[in-house]
């Protein structure tokens, strides 16, 4: 057995898979879906085939060509990253048909009941595949060194509808003989009261890529790639299509600076309050959390992130999340150039001012494992969940920041281009990319010491602050509130999210609880609706134990399910040890309240938070 991913289960001696044809019967009233997978594989093989499988029952493994059962194995021993390896024998065959269930626990899944959603009439399910999910939809080589094809049919109650991250086909009436590819009984399949979504994915895409979301779902046209989804309540959709109207200037500029934008479609789904990150960008159409809503367009730059990733991790993509910076330095580098170009360099700075602040914070977090301050990481046996951080992303944009810097603004798009035109449709790993630099731009390495900034712990010396007036001032501002001074009306009379935001990370924090409760009295910091700026501020409401703001956390940790804000919440209630039994009762109880509410992997990350410092 040689694995050529540390979580996966694929051999690199084994075929990967090319297509992967789906059926599935979504089951409400049981949280699961029945379904069918079809695999088809590069090249016939003979002998054991191992596939990555999580929380699936596995009712039978077919060859279809020949209509006979194939014998398989399904491990008793279930790896907590991995989960539980398929094993099929397999003489000669390029194809297998797989029928199974989903878990009720499924961890990419989670099925919201009609209280939790808007209009509290129907129920709704989506899912979250990044990192290594989608196993626990289907059986699958669940690596993003496999890059497959696929076409779905989904057979969902008629009162709702369903999207996909690929190109809709039909909505009909299900068939009698063979559509429903052996996922339930035929009868099922065709009752009365189903109908059958059918998409296709005509693009080879790694598996975290897939995704759907299954409910009462609405739709805006904002542009001319461009429709914004949501549950169907007039007014959230109203709020997207508004927050979101300048999404085709974003396409343009990004095609601008890397090229055509190879997916056609760029579509937005707001998910509800659960979802637990900002952003997810499934091709075609992007996944986002309600809380990019901010009423003044600056949700945008969640969208800036999210289709950047059209060219840099869905086109070029890590081979393993051990090259995970591969995807997310680049796509913050991208996203930066996207809003510098749309939105201008002021805010291009600020943006880059707070990852730094998170950057440097991140440090501190990993301090005691400083493996993964690394960009190249080594994450045999750890969950990517765990240590998903800010270190890709921010690690990631410094380091391509500093080659930019080393060769000049033009050359390096020049190299973009070059780069993204190379490895098209292909996954990359860490030396892959050094290698391209160094014979793109001969001598880069004795300019810049590419081994430091890839395999060394911490910032490199070269690492950079941003620079702009307006950054300097926030920042200088901030050091100022430890000497007792609050800026003033008029210095803060143009500040939007991101000023705020940039001014409260770098507060110190250990300050008075009576400057935390005047600084709100008069800027009402708790109760902006942008949940960056309320987070941050709660943050530094708990550092210093100002209990009186211990509802409005209570509030907001049960109304979003949004890792970006739970992990800081969690952490600074139950972080040290001196007189903090009343807050970690409290984050106990919290959670114990909320964890129906949050996702699958939010309620992992919660836990190990919890786990280590109770």
């Amino acid at each position: 057995m040689a694995p050529i991913d540390p979580h996966s289960f694929t051999d690199s001696t084994h075929p990967l898979t090319t297509h992967i044809s789906l059926s599935l019967y979504f089951d409400f009233s049981t949280s699961t879906i029945a379904a069918s997978a079809l695999l088809t594989l590069r090249h016939p093989h003979s002998g054991d085939l191992v596939i990555d499988t999580r929380s699936l029952t596995i009712t039978s493994v077919i060859d279809p060509i020949t209509n006979t059962q194939l014998p398989f194995h399904l491990s008793p021993n279930v790896d907590h990253v991995k989960g539980q390896p398929l094993t099929v024998s397999l003489t000669n065959s390029s194809k297998i048909l797989i029928t199974f269930i989903t878990s009720p626990s499924s961890s990419a899944l989670q099925w919201l009941t009609p209280p939790q959603t808007f209009n509290k009439k129907y129920p709704f399910v989506y899912t979250q595949c990044q990192a290594i999910h989608a196993r626990s939809i289907f059986p699958c080589q669940d690596t993003p060194t496999s890059r497959v094809r696929y076409n779905a049919k989904l057979n969902i109650p008629h009162q709702l509808s369903a999207v996909m991250s690929a190109r809709h086909v039909e909505r009909r009436a299900p068939l009698a003989g063979g559509d429903s590819g052996y996922a339930c009984d035929e009868s099922l399949w065709c009752a009365e009261g189903r109908v059958v979504e059918e998409f296709v994915m005509e693009q080879p895409i790694p598996p975290y890529l897939f995704a759907f979301a299954v409910g009462e779902i609405g739709c805006r046209e904002v542009g001319p790639r461009t429709k914004v989804f949501a549950e169907a309540v007039p007014t959230v959709l109203d709020a997207a299509a508004k927050e979101f109207a300048g999404t085709e200037d974003m396409i343009r500029a990004g095609e601008k600076l890397f090229g055509e934008y190879d997916w056609e479609r760029f579509d937005l789904l707001v998910l509800p309050p659960s979802f637990p990150y900002g952003g997810m960008e499934n091709p075609r159409m992007v996944f986002l959390t309600p809380t990019v809503i901010k009423g003044d367009a600056s949700g945008a730059q969640v969208v800036a992130h999210e289709l950047a990733h059209s060219w840099t991790g869905n086109l070029i993509t890590n081979k393993t999340n051990d090259h995970f910076w591969l995807n997310e330095g680049f796509t913050t580098y991208a996203e930066r150039r996207i809003v510098e170009a749309v939105q201008g360099e002021d805010i291009a700075a600020l943006n880059i001012g707070i990852g730094w602040k998170g950057l440097v914070d991140t440090m501190e977090r990993f301090k005691d494992n400083m493996e993964f301050t690394k960009l190249l990481t080594n994450q045999e046996g750890v969950d990517p969940d765990d240590v998903y951080s800010e270190v890709p992303y921010e690690k990631g944009f410094q380091f391509l920041w500093r080659i930019e810097r080393q060769i000049g603004r033009a050359a390096f798009d020049e190299f973009l281009k070059k780069y993204i035109a190379a490895f098209k449709f292909q996954s990359i790993d860490t030396q892959m990319f050094l290698d391209f630099l160094k014979a793109n731009v001969p001598g880069i390495e004795n300019d810049i010491d590419l081994k430091t900034w890839t395999e060394g712990t911490g910032l490199p010396p070269d690492a950079m602050e941003p620079v702009s007036n307006i950054y300097t001032k926030i920042v200088s501002l901030a050091h100022e509130f430890k000497q007792g001074r609050m800026p003033s009306e008029e210095e803060v009379a143009s500040w939007h999210g991101q000023e705020w935001e940039l001014y409260l990370e770098n507060l110190p924090k250990s300050v008075e609880a009576s400057q935390v409760t005047s600084l709100d009295r008069r800027y009402r910091l708790s109760e902006s609706k942008d949940y960056e700026v309320k987070v941050a501020f709660l943050q530094l409401a708990i550092w210093s134990r100002c209990s009186e703001y211990y509802n409005v956390v209570e509030k907001t940790l049960k109304e979003v399910g949004r890792m970006k804000y739970l992990r800081p919440l969690y952490t600074s209630l139950v972080q040290g040890s001196a007189g903090k039994e009343e807050e970690k009762i409290f984050a106990q109880r919290v959670f114990a309240e909320a964890r129906e509410t949050y996702h699958p992997i939010a309620q992992g990350v919660v836990e190990s938070i919890l786990s280590k410092h109770l």
